[in-house]
């Protein structure tokens, strides 16, 4: 039968019987004894404690637990023999070996305070994933403008415990908790504790002290610093960020941009189309990353210079090299854009004259028709787009038609079609334009007018376009249907017309198409037959405040005389009927 006692060790209790107390506290007699010329003694022997009641903790398996004296020898074997840690002040600048263990080191996630900026969150998971911190903070930086990244380094903050102890340190570095380890790392500091001591200026020091003033000002200017440190690490995370993002953004576009083996968009044919260039799309989208992403690269350096202070600058062989590769690449865009703009910088034109044959005493109807096969809505209105034929051709379909009436001293009607195109001559753009296909017809007395124009894929995009105009002479009657309003741009002083109704018939006069039956109070151009003209000339005498209003209705002059000094104002108008009203 043995006796057992109970101990507390570092804090925790523990059920040991005699032998195994005995063994124990021979084990913790003899580290004292062997670091009783250390410095750091009682610290040393309070991280020892508590890492040997960490390891008994984890020999436990109840409450009611009695360690013997197997435990405490394998608590020994993970610690290692004292004589083995034995330093002295010249041993101590040697580099010995560490013994053999039966148990592997092994690393906790703990946060490292005294490295972080914040929290210590991502120094503690450098650490433990074997990675510098500045990534880990990257990581964050970037997760940050999401709802993710706040919780989650909210919720790491709060759930990881804070390496305090020197145990807790070498764990988080992944450094066995040894012994030698403990007494090293307690070394460490006080050593370097002392040697801000033994460096000090204490006359310097001294000198400080007297002047309350000096230190004041001092501190104020350390405040200050901290604040500019404090500004610059945010400014460097925003630069990151963006720069990053930015980055990224780009070289997936590089990927998109241009017809690839890897990528094939849908509106890279429209991307080709509008490059007026033999260049290949690809190439652009190259020379456009080196051109953004090389000054992008730059700022990302500046970001990171920012949050971390020591870390080592790009090197001049580099920095030369990237200068030379963005100079180039501005140098072809520029160039690429030059061709890009002569390629479109002439406009050549085709015109077509198709006679109208209607007979004198017809109401000309004029419509626009669209094609079902391209697009079933008559009001759908497209720049450009690809498509094929009935035939299973690849075309280029676009709305690009405008129409305007004008007058003709000819006895016949007649319609003037002009097809227009660009390019970078004359000729080029002159068989582009032929390459157009637009269509009409006349039924009976309707003039039928597309609304589309169609022309070749090899032809590429270059502004294709359709004009038309209709020439009419004195006395034609016409009707302009509803789908005329989409596409005129006559001029209105000439021929206005009237989106009230597309049932108004109009007439040809001698310098103006008048609408037949339109409503009188649509008459802005005097284009009403029949409607109301006035002019309005007020006379003010200022001797005796006699105002005379002269007004002239359909030829009719209506004159109003007042006198005094009325602030009433009266207004003379036409009614339904042709008379003339004054209102008040």
């Amino acid at each position: 039968m043995n006796k057992t006692v109970n101990i507390n060790i570092g804090g925790l209790f523990f059920h040991i019987d005699e032998d195994a107390y005995q063994k124990l506290s021979r084990y913790f007699d003899a580290i004292k004894r062997s670091l009783s010329n250390s410095s750091g003694k009682d610290e040393i022997m309070k991280d020892i404690e508590m890492r040997v009641a960490e390891l008994l903790t984890d020999k436990q398996k109840t409450d009611k637990h009695v360690i013997n004296n197997k435990d405490v020898d394998e608590v020994i074997v993970v610690m290692g023999q004292p004589e083995d840690y034995r330093l002295d002040d010249e041993e101590a600048k040697e580099t010995k070996s560490e013994p053999y263990y039966n148990f592997p080191p092994r690393k906790k996630l703990y946060r490292d305070k005294d490295r972080g900026l914040i929290g210590g969150v991502c120094t503690g998971l450098g650490h433990y994933f074997g990675v510098e911190s500045v990534w880990i903070k990257i990581i964050f930086l970037l997760l940050a403008f999401t709802s993710f990244g706040v919780i989650a380094y909210i919720v790491l903050w709060i759930a990881t415990p804070k390496a305090i102890t020197t145990s807790e340190k070498l764990e988080m570095t992944g450094e066995p908790v040894t012994i030698s380890n403990i007494e090293k790392k307690v070394r460490e500091e006080f050593e370097s504790v002392s040697n801000k001591f033994k460096n000090a200026n204490y006359d310097e020091m001294g000198n400080q002290v007297k002047s309350g003033a000096e230190r004041v000002a001092g501190g104020i200017g350390d405040v200050i610093m901290k604040i500019f440190g404090a500004f610059a690490k945010v400014l460097g995370a925003i630069i990151l960020v963006f720069s990053a993002l930015s980055l990224a953004g780009i070289f997936i576009g590089l990927f998109t941009f241009g017809t690839t083996s890897f990528i094939d968009a849908p509106w890279q044919r429209y991307v080709e189309a509008v490059n007026y260039t033999d260049i290949p799309l690809w190439i652009f989208g190259l020379l456009a990353f080196l051109a953004i992403g090389i000054p992008l690269f730059f700022f990302l350096l500046l970001g990171l210079k920012l949050l971390v202070t020591n870390m080592k600058s790009l090197g001049a062989a580099a920095k030369y090299s990237l200068l030379a590769i963005w100079i180039f690449a501005v140098g072809a865009l520029v160039v690429i854009g030059i061709k890009q703009s002569t390629e479109s910088a002439f406009e050549g034109k085709t015109v077509q004259k198709e006679v109208i044959n209607i007979q004198p005493t017809d109401t000309l109807q004029i419509k626009f028709v669209n094609n079902d096969f391209f697009s079933k809505n008559i009001y759908e209105h497209e720049d450009f787009t690809f498509t094929q034929d009935s035939a299973k051709n690849e075309v280029i379909y676009s709305n690009q038609i405008s129409f305007e009436i004008k007058s003709t001293d000819k006895a016949q009607a007649y319609l003037q079609i002009e097809k227009l195109a660009d390019g970078k001559s004359f000729k080029e753009a002159n068989e582009r334009a032929e390459k157009i296909k637009y269509g009409f017809k006349v039924v009976g007395n309707q003039l039928l007018l597309d609304n589309y124009l169609i022309t070749e894929m090899a032809s590429k995009y270059r502004d294709q376009r359709v004009e038309l105009y209709l020439y009419l002479p004195k006395g034609t009657v016409f009707v302009a249907d509803e789908t005329v309003q989409h596409f005129d741009e006559s001029d209105n002083d000439y021929f206005n017309l009237h989106h009230s109704s597309d049932k108004y018939t109009y007439k040809v006069e001698e310098t103006q198409v008048k609408c037949m039956d339109c409503p009188a109070d649509e008459n802005e151009y005097n284009d009403v037959e029949g409607g109301v003209q006035s002019e309005e000339i007020n006379i003010i005498d200022e001797n005796d405040s006699t105002e005379t209003v002269t007004v002239k209705i359909n030829g009719k002059v209506v004159t109003e005389t007042k006198s005094g000094k009325s602030n009433k104002k009266s207004k003379l108008t036409v009614g339904s009927d042709g008379v003339i009203i004054k209102t008040e």
